[in-house]
């Protein structure tokens, strides 16, 4: 028999661990035929809203509120985002990036199942971000920090007007982060294939695919691939703002 008390989720102050066996899905505000597993909120500490949305067919998301900035990445089926009166196809493996106040809608003929993360954009006087939408394949793959084994693909231009870079990371079996990180950005990621282990703090998890990861600034930070395959993540950062500006999630935090 299953013990179904048992979950590696964790949750800490400044991190978190979200694993598959833990999730609860509901509705989603203002959608139809559309749930979502909120894995990361404010109400956590996370100064961003990181979920799982499942799309029936025939299903619709809609914008979100006023001044939220949104990224989607299609992990299975396809759906139609319709932006700007043009409709680009969401399949696996493809995303998008809209900016905050832009109106549009998320539909799926067939059913998907998408990563949602949302925001509160961050303006810069003289820079505004504009609608990305791509394909992660379609993306170069760049050594990181010169290492072959671990490579970076960065979906979001790298321009003042973003606040926020979304990237996908790439790990050979035995490949690992160069160094324990600290630094100000926060994360949030969701781990796509493979697995390791993950140091947060002074803590260490075994992680796989399907298993999610906050990290708030300065958190020390690494991460080693085991096993026969590759592991490979995607994952958020905020970048590109002044160290002063407050942060979403910053109180519930202390």
């Amino acid at each position: 028999m299953i013990d179904t008390t048992l979950s590696r989720t964790r949750v800490a102050r400044d991190h978190a661990l979200l694993t598959p066996e833990s999730h609860v899905p509901a509705p989603l505000p203002g959608a139809s035929g559309a749930r979502a597993v909120t894995l990361f909120s404010p109400a956590m500490g996370a100064g961003f809203v990181q979920a799982l949305v499942t799309l029936d067919a025939g299903g619709r998301v809609v914008a979100p509120r006023p001044g939220v900035e949104r990224f989607l990445f299609a992990l299975e089926g396809a759906a139609t985002l319709r932006a700007h009166g043009v409709d680009h196809a969401l399949e696996a493996g493809g995303y998008a990036f809209v900016p905050a106040d832009t109106e549009h809608g998320l539909t799926s003929a067939t059913g998907a199942r998408l990563f949602l993360l949302e925001k509160v954009y961050v303006p810069l006087d003289g820079a505004s971000p504009r609608l990305v939408v791509g394909r992660e394949a379609e993306v170069p793959a760049v050594d990181f920090l010169g290492d072959p084994a671990a490579r970076l693909r960065t979906l979001l231009p790298d321009e003042p007007g973003f606040d926020l870079a979304m990237n996908t990371f790439t790990f050979d079996p035995g490949a690992t982060l160069p160094m324990v990180e600290s630094h100000v950005m926060e994360h949030g990621l969701l781990f796509l294939e493979g697995g390791g282990v993950y140091r947060l703090g002074d803590a260490w998890y075994p992680v796989t695919a399907g298993d999610a990861i906050w990290m708030a600034p300065f958190l020390p930070q690494w991460f080693g691939c085991l096993g026969k395959t590759p592991a490979r993540y995607l994952y958020y950062k905020d970048v590109n703002r002044d160290p002063m500006t407050p942060r979403a999630g910053s109180e519930a935090r202390r």
